[in-house]
């Protein structure tokens, strides 16, 4: 299978996953405090400790899921993953407890390796210089995603906050019955490990990764990036609520325009900015983009500000894909997989701090008690956090060592 006829295939896979998370974005809030039955301060809070359980989850599973797809190919980790998130879609339509809601979100990050089975897939077949490039496709493919599933996760949550959670189940299922029929396995049985738990784990993963000559220093840089972009997903909905007082139409459409700059940025910037300044340089660019736009959230009020504010966002499109690009650089084809892991592990890992720091941080701003009324104080955390990224960002070299050998040919 031709990366001309794999690549669209994971393209369509990731653009259907993110209309399935991207959905349920604009009534998470509601869903909180309907179940809960709490007001939006402490569903704020509940949401912090919602994404650290989510966040552990992946963090644990990460390097799991990543030995497990060299071991037994991309296609059925990413089938098994489609499948959890189904289940996750399903029990969040029915969630009645505060309880079954952290299970439900426990699930999500357990099987929310998808993405990592795409990119694993893309570093078999394509070679190092065009992996940023095509990791640029995937992240438009979600950016796309989000276009429509906020949009349509908003306008459903005018009827009911279980409705989209309803329509995400639908499409994580018709996603992996799509996964099921056409798409191919990028990992010939020659090239796949025996899995072994010992790696299989986040100490075994850190010990992999202190053995790849610079690995470590890129992780740590995805590890603060995840941090400071994780401020919109963990925060965004509550910060409309209680800076600008929207409502979930209104969210969705803002999150719609995100998915735009984001699959605008990832199509027609990633490619000319790493052609131009490389990867280290490109991402450099973009999170200094990225801190500007936080600080303008932090104390923008208005809905104009708001909308033109996401305008910029297309030109921090290159950080992610150079990032994962400059890991993929360090691993072998045999230990793809486990890399592409690490790399989720880092972005776990980074979930792990984000709830605290950020959503806790607007939880303590929001509360009646709060000092001041601050909405937008995590946003402030997620520029010192993008400020500090881009200072680890700098001690890595210009150039990283690299092979231009990909697999002969993978299998149908």
């Amino acid at each position: 299978m031709t990366p001309a006829r794999t690549i669209p295939f994971i393209v369509v896979t990731i653009f259907i996953d993110a209309i399935g998370f991207g959905i349920i974005m604009p009534v998470l809030p509601q869903l909180v405090m309907e179940v809960g039955r709490i007001d939006l301060p402490h569903a704020i809070e509940i949401g912090a400790w919602i994404g650290l359980v989510m966040a552990v989850a992946t963090f644990l599973a990460s390097p799991v899921l990543g030995n497990l797809s060299d071991r037994f190919g991309r296609r059925r980790v990413l089938l098994l993953s489609l499948g959890g998130l189904t289940a996750d879609y399903v029990l969040l339509a029915v969630v009645g407890t505060l309880p079954w809601l952290f299970v439900a979100r426990a699930i999500s990050g357990i099987f929310g390796g998808s993405y990592a089975a795409a990119q694993a897939a893309i570093a078999d077949i394509t070679k190092p210089a065009e992996r940023a490039r095509n990791f640029g496709f995937v992240g438009a493919a979600f950016g796309v995603g989000f276009v429509v599933g906020p949009a349509i996760g908003g306008l459903l949550g005018e009827l009911s906050p279980r409705a989209p959670f309803v329509a995400a189940a639908i499409l994580a299922a018709a996603n992996m019955l799509y996964g099921l029929i056409i798409f191919p396995e990028t990992l010939p049985a020659e090239r796949r490990r025996a899995f072994d738990w010992r790696r299989a784990n986040p100490l075994g993963a850190l010990r992999t990764m202190r053995g790849l000559p610079g690995m470590g220093g890129v992780a740590t840089v995805l590890v603060l990036w995840q941090i400071a972009s994780l401020v919109y997903p963990m925060t965004w909905s509550f910060y409309c609520i209680a800076q600008l007082g929207w409502t979930p139409g209104m969210i969705g459409a803002s999150l719609a325009a995100v998915g735009v700059a984001i699959a605008l940025g990832q199509v027609f910037v990633v490619g000319p900015a790493v052609a131009r300044f490389g990867e280290r340089d490109a991402a450099t660019l973009g999170i200094l983009v990225a801190v500007a736009v936080y600080v303008g959230y932090a104390f923008t009020t208005s809905t104009i500000g708001a909308f033109l504010l996401l305008i910029p966002v297309a030109l921090q499109a290159p950080v992610q894909p150079s990032l994962m690009a400059m890991m993929s650089r360090r691993a072998t084809p045999e230990t793809q997989g486990e890399v592409q892991g690490i790399s989720a592990m880092a972005m776990g890992l980074g979930q792990l701090f984000a709830p605290i720091l950020l959503t806790g941080t607007m939880a303590w701003f929001t509360a009646d008690k709060a000092p001041v009324h601050f909405p937008g104080a995590a946003f402030i955390v997620a520029a010192i956090f993008g400020l500090f990224a881009i200072v680890m960002l700098r001690r890595l070299p210009r150039a990283t060592r690299e092979t231009d050998q990909i697999p002969p040919s993978v299998t149908a």
